[in-house]
């Protein structure tokens, strides 16, 4: 009777399931046509139906801020929702959408599809244009690129009209860098150009103004690299314990719920389980010999033995059915994972060119620093034993036997390869773009 009900929640869940995943054509067109509604309205109803332009002298900075965080948010599930549409109708076909008429869901017209759609592309072409396509684009360059055109007009343009992406701001000490290596002869020295070029900025009476815009566009772009990284963090956490505890957990324990479900997963938990029960037996002989107590009869030593095996038995097989759960939590904690990637490009973008200025940034000894350190744990002479260590708590906690075979074939060839990657890296890329640091690198790896 109780597997019969279950039995029905399950069809249940999977009916609604199959029912939700039919309807998701429609449901994503209404939430973007939605957000392309309030767009609309932020319009009509503060910029007189024209465009939300960033830079407009109608409000104050804290206003328009306040304009340009709504605006980020509705063009993301704007585009969210289309890419949604998009894959859900590659995935629907004609066998699916009879099922869905026989199901009772009704599909929207052809013709109020086409209105939504042209209406949604009307509002967001606005904020799509090519040249905001090509901006996006170039706007995370290589630090040598930024000495040909940094402009500050040009990032102005650039966050009117791509607001999910604070403009690139140009650092001096890339420029320094950059310059030092295109600009190897000239009339006059440097140092006397570039003494020019300051007195110019700091006479020009709309530096300050550049000064603050320009802080602010930092402070913007740290602010979304910060809260995107966390994102990635917490995210995936938070999935893979949502899952486990409510979407994982409750189907596990019905299937291992019953008294002849196998306890052990593999033959490593079984012999664990007998080493615990043997130590059990010889701590029970010893704590008998020191107290000078007589000796136990063999029927309680069977008393306290059976005890105890009901509660490893016990023990391992939570460990066992939380093994299983690990394995579909991860799953759901990897897509998450992938999907939070697939829909944060602009994020992406941003933080890319947020580790760039931080690694340009860093002196060369640091930067030296900073690759011995992380060669050495990798693929050091001690890393064997941490990636040992690593393999065997991944397996534990899928439940699978330690293969030492496979640990020792994977230690013996993949900190090989990655090794082989750092010195291609270090010889191709950083030795053009900071010769210094990988000389500096060279006599502190020495």
């Amino acid at each position: 009777m109780k597997n019969s009900v279950f039995s029905q929640k399950i069809y249940s869940f999977l009916l609604d399931t199959y029912r939700w995943y039919l309807q998701t054509p429609e449901r994503s067109l209404n939430q973007a046509y939605d957000a392309a509604l309030k767009i609309k309205e932020i319009e009509d109803k503060h910029f007189s139906g024209n465009k939300i332009d960033i830079d407009s002298a109608m409000y104050s900075n804290s206003v328009m801020d306040y304009f340009e965080s709504d605006l980020k948010k509705l063009l993301k599930t704007v585009r969210m929702r289309l890419t949604e549409l998009k894959a859900s109708r590659w995935f629907l076909n004609e066998e699916n959408q009879k099922a869905a008429e026989k199901t009772g869901i009704e599909y929207l017209s052809p013709s109020l599809v086409l209105e939504k759609l042209n209406f949604i592309d009307q509002v967001i072409s606005k904020y799509t244009t090519l040249s905001d396509q090509r901006n996006s684009k170039a706007l995370v360059v290589q630090p040598q690129n930024l000495a040909v055109n940094p402009v500050i007009s040009d990032d102005k343009s650039l966050l009117v009209n791509n607001p999910t992406l604070p403009p690139k701001i140009p650092t001096q000490d890339w420029e320094k860098k950059t310059k030092g290596k295109v600009d190897t002869t000239g009339v006059l020295p440097r140092s006397i150009l570039s003494t020019i070029t300051r007195l110019q900025v700091e006479l020009d009476p709309n530096s300050e103004q550049e000064v603050i815009q320009s802080f602010r566009q930092a402070q913007r772009r740290t602010i979304i690299s910060i809260r995107f990284i966390l994102l990635l963090i917490i995210v995936p956490l938070l999935t893979h314990q949502i899952a486990k505890a409510f979407v994982v957990g409750p189907v596990v324990e019905e299937f291992r719920g019953t008294e002849q479900m196998q306890v052990f997963l593999n033959s490593e938990m079984e012999e664990e389980a007998l080493g615990e029960l043997q130590r059990f037996e010889e701590k029970l002989q010893f704590e008998n010999f020191i107290k000078n107590a007589p000796p136990l009869l063999p029927e309680q030593i069977e008393v306290e033995m059976k005890k105890r095996a009901v509660e490893l038995a016990e023990e391992f097989r939570h460990e066992s059915s939380n093994a299983i759960k690990n394995v579909f939590a991860d799953i759901f904690s990897v897509g998450a994972f992938i999907w939070l990637l697939l829909v944060s490009k602009s994020s992406i973008a941003v933080i890319k060119d947020f580790f760039d200025r931080i690694v340009y940034g860093l002196s060369d000894s640091a930067k030296a620093f900073i690759i011995i350190l992380f060669t050495d744990i990798f693929v050091g002479f001690h890393s064997p034993h941490g990636w040992e260590v690593l393999l065997e708590g991944v397996s534990r906690h899928w439940g699978l036997p330690a293969n030492r075979d496979f640990i020792f074939l994977f230690i013996a060839t993949f900190p090989v390869i990655l090794d082989t990657i750092f010195k291609y890296w270090i010889f191709r890329y950083l030795n053009r773009i900071s010769p210094s640091a990988v000389a500096t690198y060279r006599n502190m790896n020495e």
